[in-house]
């Protein structure tokens, strides 16, 4: 993940579309996903990559956890490799062997048009205590698309951890793709802190939710300025955006709407240090004060 990408240096421009999509809990969404994006390559010649929503493969069941590499994640390898795209396929619930038994994690893999598996990240920041049952990864994850730019994944809960979006623009990334399935009551305030997300680390953000058992949809995107560059409602809908990474570095190096804060340069030049991110053992006594991580009764 090395290549350093020069204004100019090729065609800066790079289409994506997020797909809200109607996600079922009780049998498989994957043959539906093909259609979209069989239907994506045609509709919009120029969409180059596909990211779907948290879970959209199987739904939210951890009785569908499978190993990756697994049958699923073969079958999304060859539906990109059909269409010729870059497929960011939400995530699975993948279950591997660990020291005391298995280990369910919630994995995106990212799957180039050749239908190869470039790298797979593991949700950072399960929905605990709900999602008490799923481990939390500890690796970051940016790929690079040669010639466009430097793409990072997070899911769903990992935005609400500013570090979280903020460790990926430090290691180079351009564009968040972001799957979420949310399904509560608190979706306005993830519209928020996606489109902060976007204009603190000088990126764009993608937030894709599902509807029916995958969420309540209203997926958003976002710029590098924190303009929102659309906002979905309530059903399936696809959203087909061009990114100009151009534009990214411009405002990275100039501030943000094309002379304004440099927010990505002065976290790097900064006089302070964060020592409440290191886990040292009574550091900030207060936040023992708190209890357990537990549901309320």
């Amino acid at each position: 993940m090395s290549v350093a990408f020069a204004p100019g240096s090729a065609d800066t421009t790079f289409g994506v579309a997020g797909v809200q999509m109607n996600v079922s809990a009780f049998e498989s969404n994957v043959e539906r996903m093909g259609n979209y994006l069989r239907h994506i390559r045609t509709r919009f010649p120029w969409v180059r990559m596909v990211l779907f929503s948290e879970l959209a493969a199987l739904g939210p069941k951890h009785d569908k956890a499978e190993p990756l590499p697994g049958p699923t994640e073969a079958r999304l390898a060859e539906l990109a490799r059909e269409t010729g795209l870059w497929l960011i396929p939400g995530s699975l619930f993948e279950r591997t062997e660990g020291p005391a038994g298995p280990v369910v994690y919630n994995t995106t893999p990212v799957i180039n048009p050749q239908g190869e598996v470039v790298t797979r990240f593991r949700k950072l920041f399960p929905f605990r205590p709900y999602e008490r049952d799923v481990a939390g990864g500890t690796g970051f994850c940016v790929f690079d698309v040669p010639g466009a730019g430097r793409f990072g994944v997070s899911i769903c809960y990992d935005m609400w951890f500013p570090e979280t979006t903020r460790t990926l623009a430090a290691m180079g990334a351009e564009v968040i793709l972001h799957p979420t399935m949310t399904d509560t009551i608190d979706r306005d305030v993830e519209l928020a802190i996606a489109r902060a997300s976007a204009v603190t680390n000088q990126l764009y953000f993608f937030d894709v939710n599902g509807v029916g058992d995958g969420g309540v949809g209203r997926s958003i995107i976002c710029d590098p300025s924190g303009y929102v560059l659309h906002q979905a409602d309530g059903g399936a809908e696809i959203m087909a955006i061009d990114v100009d990474f151009a534009r990214v570095r411009r405002e990275r190096e100039r501030g943000l709407r094309s002379n304004l804060g440099q927010p990505l340069k002065s976290f790097r030049d900064r006089d302070c240090d964060f020592d409440v991110y290191r886990k040292v053992d009574g550091a900030y006594p207060y936040l023992q004060t708190l209890g357990p991580l537990v549901k309320p009764d």
